[in-house]
C-alpha cells in the first residue's frame, strides 16, 4: 500500500500567486497596521488565514451553477438546495442564509436578551459577538483537561457535560436559551466532539427541555474521527455518521462555506413550527424570501452538489490526511501545537513557540506577522486578541490559550505549497528568543481582531 497520500482530483484550471520579497512584505504589514485581516489578498503567497469559503469548487459544482434557477420563488435550484440538507439532515424546516454567521444572528437573537444564557464547547467569535450582541450571556464549557495532554487522545473538542448540568441548575432550565455544541471545535483546536458526548448531551438537553443547536460547519470533518476513532462506527459511512449527530439536535446552523464546498451560503435548519415560523419571518425581513435567502439559484446549485461530495471517502481520505501531514512535519521540528491534528487546520501554541513575550504583547500576533514576513503566509491569532477582554480597571483578562490557526482551504494547495509552510517555520524556530510583541493601537468594541490596529514593541 502506498505511504504518499494524493490529492483525489486533477487541476483544471490555475490561478497565479504573485511572489513577493521580504521588503515589500515589510512595507505591506505596516501599511496593514500589522493586521494580517488588513492585507490585500495580492500581497500573501500561501492564505491560510480561514478555511471559509476559501475552497476550490468541483467541475460538478460548476456545471451546477450553470444551471442555476434563480426564480424569485420556489425555484428548482432551492428544491435541490432544500432536498440535499432534508436527507441529509433529517430536519423539516431549512431556511437558506447568505452564510453561517446570518444563521447565527437571526436564532440567536430570537432565543437571545438579556436575561438569557447559552452555553457551548467553546463559541466562536461570530457566534459570540451574536449572542452578546442581544446582552445575552455566552458561556464555555470545554471537556475537561488541556488539550495539550495526551497526544493520542481524540474528541478533545468535547463538552464538559458536569459544567453544562451545574450552569443549568445554576441559572434554572427557562434562562438557558440553548446549548450549542459546535462540530469540530473550531476554538477548541479543530478538535472533534464524539457521539457519545453529543448523545449525551442531548439527553441532558431533552430532560431540562433545553434546546440543542448543533453547529455543523465541519460536520464532515468530525463524522471522519468519529468512524475511525469511536468504537461501534467503523462499519458506518461518514453520511450516516453525519446523519445520527444530526438526529440528536433540536435545530442546526451552518456555514456552507467549510463542509459543503463552497464560497458562499449557508442554512438554519429545525423541527419546531413555531420556530421555524418566527425565524422565517426574520430570514425575509433581514435576507431574502424564504426560498432563496441571502442566496442565488446558483449558490444553492453548488451547495446541494458539495454537500453530497463532501461525504465521499476518498475526499475525507485526503482532506484528514493532508492536514495531518503538516501537523506531523511541524512537530518533527520542534513546533509546539495541539496534537493529535484536526480536520480543517494546525494549531500552533504562539505562547511556547515565543516564551519570552509575555501574554499582553500578544505573542499569537506576533508569529501571524512572522509567518507573513518570513513566507508571505497569512494565518490567524486565535487568542488574547481574539478572546481577550478587560477587567473594570482595564487589564487584560487572557484568552485560555495562546494559539495561532493555520486553516488549509480545501481542493486548494499541493503538498509542496504545505513543505514551503513547514520550511518558514524552521526559520523562525532560530529566532524564537529574539523577538517582541505588540500592543493594541486601535480596537472596536465587538470582533476587534478583524480591524485592530498594533503597533510592533521593539
Amino acid at each position: 500500500m502506498h505511504k504518499t497520500i494524493i490529492e483525489p482530483f486533477r487541476i483544471k484550471m490555475v490561478e497565479p500567486i504573485y511572489m513577493s520579497t521580504p521588503d515589500q512584505r515589510k512595507q505591506h504589514l505596516e501599511n496593514a497596521k500589522y493586521n494580517p485581516f488588513l492585507l490585500h489578498s495580492d500581497q500573501v503567497i500561501i492564505d491560510l488565514l480561514t478555511d471559509s469559503g476559501t475552497s476550490a469548487m468541483s467541475a460538478n459544482q460548476w456545471a451546477g451553477i450553470m444551471r442555476g434557477d434563480e426564480s424569485y420563488a420556489g425555484a428548482k435550484s432551492w428544491e435541490r438546495f432544500q432536498q440535499t440538507i432534508i436527507d441529509i439532515t433529517g430536519f423539516t424546516h431549512i431556511l437558506p442564509t447568505h452564510q453561517g454567521r446570518a444563521a447565527e444572528r437571526i436564532l440567536y437573537t430570537h432565543l437571545g436578551g438579556p436575561e438569557k444564557v447559552f452555553i457551548s464547547n467553546t463559541h466562536f467569535d461570530t457566534t459570540r459577538a451574536n449572542i452578546e450582541y442581544t446582552h445575552a450571556l455566552a458561556l464555555d464549557c470545554p471537556a475537561d483537561g488541556n488539550i495539550h495532554d495526551n497526544e493520542n487522545q481524540y474528541f478533545k473538542g468535547n463538552i464538559d457535560l458536569h459544567a453544562v448540568e451545574g450552569y443549568i441548575r445554576h441559572y434554572g432550565p427557562e434562562r438557558i436559551a440553548a446549548v450549542i455544541l459546535t462540530v469540530t471545535n473550531n476554538s477548541g483546536g479543530g478538535q472533534p466532539v464524539s457521539m457519545a458526548n453529543a448523545r449525551a448531551l442531548a439527553h441532558m438537553c431533552q430532560q431540562y427541555g433545553v434546546l440543542m443547536v448543533l453547529d455543523c460547519c465541519r460536520i464532515a470533518e468530525n463524522a471522519y474521527f468519529i468512524k475511525h476513532f469511536e468504537e461501534g462506527y467503523s462499519h458506518k459511512t461518514y453520511r450516516e455518521i453525519a446523519q445520527e449527530m444530526f438526529s440528536l439536535a433540536d435545530a442546526a446552523v451552518m456555514s456552507a462555506k467549510k463542509d459543503a464546498l463552497v464560497n458562499m451560503g449557508g442554512f438554519l435548519a429545525m423541527n419546531n413550527d413555531n420556530l421555524a415560523r418566527e425565524c422565517t419571518n426574520v430570514l425575509i425581513i433581514t435576507e431574502g424570501y424564504a426560498t432563496y435567502g441571502g442566496l442565488s439559484g446558483r449558490d444553492m446549485e453548488a451547495i446541494a452538489i458539495g454537500f453530497e461530495e463532501v461525504f465521499r471517502e476518498d475526499y475525507l481520505n485526503y482532506r484528514i490526511k493532508s492536514t495531518t501531514y503538516v501537523g506531523e512535519k511541524l512537530h518533527e521540528l520542534g513546533v509546539p501545537l495541539i496534537r493529535p491534528i484536526g480536520g480543517h487546520a494546525v494549531y500552533i501554541d504562539a505562547k511556547a513557540f515565543y516564551p519570552l513575550i509575555p501574554t499582553h504583547e500578544y505573542p499569537g500576533q506576533r508569529l501571524a506577522c512572522d509567518l507573513y514576513l518570513f513566507g508571505g503566509i497569512r494565518s490567524c491569532e486565535i487568542g488574547s486578541v481574539m478572546f481577550g477582554k478587560y477587567d473594570n480597571a482595564g487589564k487584560l483578562i487572557p484568552a485560555r490559550q495562546e494559539l495561532v490557526r493555520l486553516a488549509i482551504p480545501r481542493r486548494v494547495y499541493t503538498q509542496s505549497h504545505m513543505d514551503y509552510v513547514i520550511e518558514t517555520f524552521a526559520m523562525l524556530m532560530e529566532l524564537r528568543n529574539q523577538r517582541r510583541g505588540f500592543s493594541i493601537a486601535y480596537e472596536p468594541p465587538l470582533l476587534r481582531h478583524f480591524t485592530a490596529h498594533f503597533v510592533p514593541l521593539g
